[in-house]
């Protein structure tokens, strides 16, 4: 059974990429955890102290949390009834990147699915602050990133974005061509350059090895030449051959590294239009089984 964690603050945003989410594995058997975290402002603690007590203040937010995960809760049963999902509900007093690395670590969590917007909502922004935070953050294992008012849509084309610098193992590439093997998708391999030249014996290494790990699953690799950036480069793709999903590894000098440190005027026109699957460094990493008891649960 697949342990998917979905942070939520409430909002329409977040409300969409738990949509996604449930509608993406409604074949498989999952177990959704939905988190919410709260931090009282300290500035509201202090001066609201001798009059109400810090302990009311935190009191009230978790209220509020357990409150808001229950409507949640709700909304899910109203809108959906999979009997092989299964939700848990965690309510936590924390930093949200904090609790989510400890969770997925706690509960061998495989994806951590999350909205692109962040509270301000504005449009030019690449993704939210916090969604960046959860990417960098997240050692373990993939997240995907909805944008706002995506609808669920079969994922048939899948982008992977890659320079072929970098040896890939077989638990990093999983998650895509697991998503290809489900959805039947044709997987494409595209490859950004400033300057279109052959590649070296290392890169030639690195892709023939994975397309031995793509193994049947249908695969092309595209070379494109580079539109004033990486980003810019990547949404024209997307857009021409109508992708639905876009992949990429996030490591040292990686594509998602270096759209995440472009300059802003640089990546405004990628507002991240399709669902963003980032795979970390996976490695020697993996997930203890260490269970904690959630808040709450329930089967749909």
């Amino acid at each position: 059974m697949k342990n998917i964690l979905l942070p939520t603050d409430f909002s329409e945003n977040a409300w969409n990429a738990t949509r996604y989410a449930i509608e993406l594995f409604q074949d498989e058997p999952c177990t959704f955890h939905l988190l919410n975290t709260y931090t009282p402002a300290i500035a509201s603690s202090r001066f609201m102290a001798a009059s109400m007590g810090a302990n009311t203040i935190e009191d009230g937010a978790h209220t509020y949390s357990k409150r808001g995960l229950d409507l949640l809760l709700q909304r899910i049963q109203e809108t959906y009834n999979n009997p092989k999902h299964r939700f848990k509900t965690i309510s936590s007093f924390s930093m949200l990147v904090d609790e989510i690395k400890e969770i997925v670590d706690e509960e061998g969590i495989d994806l951590v699915v999350t909205g692109t917007k962040g509270a301000s909502g504005m449009e030019e922004v690449f993704m939210g602050s916090n969604t960046v935070r959860i990417i960098k953050a997240v050692k373990n294992c993939p997240v995907l990133a909805i944008p706002n008012r995506f609808a669920f849509l079969r994922p048939t084309e899948i982008a992977f974005a890659t320079d072929f610098n970098r040896f890939y193992t077989e638990s990093e590439l999983r998650p895509i061509i697991d998503l290809a093997d489900t959805f039947q998708a044709v997987i494409r391999i595209v490859h950004v350059q400033y300057e279109i030249k052959a590649l070296s014996e290392l890169q030639q290494f690195n892709l023939n090895m994975l397309r031995k790990y793509m193994g049947n699953a249908e695969h092309y690799v595209h070379t494109v030449s580079e539109l004033n950036s990486v980003s810019k480069t990547l949404e024209a793709f997307t857009e021409e051959l109508d992708i639905h999903l876009l992949a990429m590894l996030n490591y040292q000098h990686s594509y998602m590294e270096r759209m995440t440190r472009e300059p802003v005027v640089k990546r405004m026109a990628f507002h991240t239009q399709i669902p963003l699957l980032v795979i970390p460094e996976l490695g020697m990493n993996i997930p203890s089984k260490n269970k904690k008891e959630p808040e709450e649960s329930f089967s749909n």
